[in-house]
């Protein structure tokens, strides 16, 4: 065969062996045949030169090896930090990971999603753009979905890792509010409503318990739109004198707005992250902002990943909370003139 650039199939085991491809199908699966003869036909494959083919191997155990992680958009550093960490811990001799990027478009999330399904992806890891959607129901029906973040509630997902918003952003508003801000601006990477305990909801829920003004403001994760958010909410009427920006790399526009528009944090305005970038604390004045518990969640999602492919079992929804870091972005706000 060396001779040959021909893939060695079966019937050349076959023929090596004097087996029927049948047995030599099963003994390579190690399902039938005695020891001696999955061991001669294993020898033989190795010598010829034999390789499953995957979508063979995927045709015959209705599993493909793959699972899709399904970002909302690689523009958040955050959701980087954590398709990578999933990507690394989902690699294995039989398993790997798509890692797809939605681009912030719900429904093309749902478009990508489906394409995980048609091409046997064992398991759609999905960070949700709008959980609320019908459309994750049929998904969720065809492949076992693990929703990070948000819920899923018009799906039966297999589980689901949220996020701990309520206390994230009572500690945020609460934090500011603290320090004497009565008017807030909240970035936000969308404008959700019918949602498991949506930001947007918690943040004017607690605004209003607090006594504070707070404006929510759709914001994109690059910087150059960040930053023209932001330059937007610091010269409209009135300022705000607190921001709460629910991701870094938003924050991170803010201070770019805030250097072309000569405004002194956190002298003339406060400014909250809520991811702990690693460069924030480069930043100056370093950013206060809000660390996940990254590694464990990687760990559970992966974790319910095995469990969902290996069993098919639902497992009950866990939710992960944060910690807020000082760093000094956040202080009283400037007396009246």
């Amino acid at each position: 065969m060396s001779g040959s650039s021909r893939r060695p199939t079966l019937k050349d085991i076959a023929a090596d062996t004097g087996l029927s491809m049948a047995a030599v199908s099963y003994a390579l699966r190690g399902l039938h045949g005695t020891p001696e003869t999955r061991q001669r036909v294993q020898e033989a494959a190795e010598r010829l030169g034999y390789q499953v083919d995957p979508v063979a191997r995927a045709l015959a155990s209705g599993r493909s090896g793959s699972v899709g992680v399904l970002c909302a958009s690689l523009e958040d550093l955050w959701q980087q930090r954590l398709a990578a960490a999933l990507g690394r811990e989902l690699l294995a001799p039989d398993r790997n990971a798509w890692i797809i990027d939605s681009a912030g478009d719900a429904d093309r999330q749902l478009e990508l999603a489906q394409h995980l399904v048609d091409h046997r992806a064992d398991a759609i890891v999905v960070i949700p753009i709008d959980p609320a959607a019908q459309g994750w129901a049929p998904i969720a029906q065809q492949a076992p979905v693990i929703a990070i973040g948000d819920a899923l509630p018009a799906a039966k997902a297999k589980s689901e890792v949220l996020f701990d918003n309520e206390a994230g952003i009572s500690t945020a508003l609460r934090r500011l509010a603290d320090a004497g801000h009565r008017s807030i601006a909240v970035l936000s990477p969308s404008r959700r409503i019918e949602v498991d305990r949506p930001s947007e909801e918690i943040a004017h829920r607690v605004a209003s318990a607090l006594e504070l003004t707070v404006r929510i403001v759709s914001c994109p994760h690059n910087l150059a739109g960040a930053t023209a958010v932001a330059r937007d909410v610091l010269t409209g009427t009135p300022r705000p004198t607190g921001i709460l920006a629910l991701a870094d790399s938003m924050a991170f526009g803010v201070y770019a707005a805030c250097a072309e528009l000569g405004i002194k944090l956190p002298d003339e305005l406060s400014l909250l992250g809520y991811d702990d970038q690693p460069m924030s604390q480069l930043l100056s004045p370093p950013l206060s902002t809000f660390r996940w518990p990254l590694d464990e969640l990687v760990a559970d999602v992966v974790a319910r990943v095995t469990s969902a492919v290996d069993t098919n079992r639902r497992v009950r929804r866990t939710t992960v909370g944060p910690t807020l870091i000082e760093r000094g972005s956040v202080a009283a706000p400037p007396a009246p003139a």
